[in-house]
């Protein structure tokens, strides 16, 4: 009977996989989805002339080398729970003897079998084991916090490059129109000069428009530069055409006190920490559970003659070693702890900032949409009539419109502030705007916010 018992749990393979392994197994497969085919068989989808950020960003989330490796280390993570779980942790020993005797006996009562675990490996009670595998679960929870954290950095990192192409490529129209203008107000003012005029005002306005020229050379060579890194985040070719016309700015409706009332709890830089101090305290009861015995259960029989059932019961005898173990991981705790707790600290502060800054660029944005420009208009059209009734020269017609210029260049500064701004708060948020902006009268939880960032990349923007 015990030989029956000793074969079943040692052929059985099972493993004491703590509660929560089988969630964390189906998010991990959620979101693995676009990685798990090999390289070679992968097809990223190919990006329009004229994509929008949605398309920008699904195909960066699935041509990143550095996200794709989080995943595999999650993996690697969650493979070792069940590892870490796996009982009986011992191999199992099977010994055989033969015994010469001049005595008159049958052959299968000179023959001893034994069967046992390992020697080398002591069989833990099963309780150590069930601990193990929780240490690796939160180990395996805090990997997949990380691969949320790189999952967000990179959607700041490739939407804040995005905002900048766009500001970029507009600002480069605007400062195009500049030039036109200087270059007009260069023939009107030579015409000037021609006839009696001060001669400084042609030597100021080519000044202006040489200096116009090399600024727009810098847009230029800035536009070229963030358009190779772009693509670059992308798999493409650096110098492949990017063309932001037709996106159209991110709205974000989510009032303040929804984004500060539980976004630092959701940052995936702080989830993966308190996963870790979840590990840290799991950890410190495995350490203490080093005083429980273990015991190596063993059975023998020779042939018909005896049969025998036996247990080695390895004693808890080295103290210092385990009083040891149990101070390091209870210093370990404590620091886990008190990183959580500055860093909790820290990433408030910072959501805050960031926060007050974005609502600023808005404020900038709108005030320059709002009122700035229809005063520039107003002026230039104003200029106009006033041209038309020869009550004004051409060039206060020029500097109107070249006012008129300057504000699109402060409104188009303004949003793509505050278009970066959204991709870092949203990174400190741990969620997509779209998604707490579609429900504004709850903040996501922890859970929520992991679920949907872990969403197979193509369907998460």
């Amino acid at each position: 009977m015990a030989l029956t018992i000793l074969g079943c749990i040692a052929l059985s393979g099972c493993a004491l996989t703590p509660e929560g392994t089988k969630e964390e197994q189906a998010k991990l497969e959620e979101a693995g989805r676009p990685y798990e085919p090999p390289v070679g068989q992968r097809v990223l989808p190919e990006l329009p002339v004229s994509p929008t950020w949605r398309e920008v960003l699904s195909r960066a989330f699935l041509a990143n080398g550095d996200l794709e490796a989080a995943y595999f280390e999650w993996k690697a993570a969650v493979q070792r729970v069940e590892m870490a779980s796996a009982y009986p942790n011992s191999n199992v020993q099977v010994g055989y003897s033969y015994m010469f005797s001049s005595e008159k006996m049958k052959t299968f009562d000179r023959q001893t079998f034994a069967f046992g675990f390992d020697p080398s490996m002591n069989l833990s009670f099963p309780t150590k084991v069930q601990q193990k595998g929780k240490v690796a679960l939160d180990n395996a929870r805090a990997a997949g916090e990380r691969f949320r954290t790189a999952k967000f950095d990179l959607q700041r990192r490739v939407l804040s490059q995005w905002a900048d192409l766009r500001m970029l490529e507009a600002k480069q129209r605007v400062q195009l129109e500049q030039a036109s203008l200087s270059r007009l107000s260069i023939e009107a003012i030579r015409a000037k000069a021609q006839a009696g005029g001060v001669q400084r005002d042609l030597l100021r306005a080519e000044a202006m428009l040489r200096t116009q020229e090399n600024n727009l050379q810098n847009t230029q060579a800035e536009l070229s530069a963030m358009r190779a890194m772009l693509n670059g985040m992308l798999a493409r070719d650096p110098n492949a055409a990017i063309d932001t016309t037709r996106d159209t700015p991110r709205e974000f409706g989510a009032s303040d006190a929804q984004v500060l009332a539980g976004a630092v709890e959701v940052n995936p830089e702080i989830a993966s920490l308190a996963r870790q101090a979840e590990g840290r305290s799991d950890a410190l009861e495995l350490a203490r559970m080093q005083w429980i015995p273990d015991i190596n259960p063993s059975f023998m029989f020779t042939g018909n003659v005896s049969q025998a059932f036996g247990a080695t019961v390895m004693l808890p005898t080295t103290i210092a070693e385990i009083r040891g173990g149990i101070r390091e991981a209870e210093a370990m705790l404590r620091a886990g702890e008190a990183m959580l707790r500055q860093t909790r600290s820290d990433r408030t502060a910072t959501l805050v900032a960031t926060l007050v800054a974005m609502r600023n660029n808005e404020r900038q944005a709108a005030l320059f949409e709002d009122t700035l420009v229809p005063l520039a208009d107003r002026v230039l059209g104003n200029t106009r009539q006033a041209y038309a009734a020869g009550s004004a020269m051409y060039l206060d017609l020029l500097e109107a419109q070249g006012m008129t210029l300057d504000t699109r260049l402060m409104v188009i500064e303004a949003r793509a502030a505050r278009d970066k701004r959204l991709a870092e708060l949203e990174a400190l948020m741990g969620t997509d705007a779209e998604m707490l902006a579609s429900s504004p009268s709850a903040v996501p939880t922890l859970s929520q916010s992991t679920t949907t960032a872990r969403e197979e990349a193509p369907h998460d923007h």
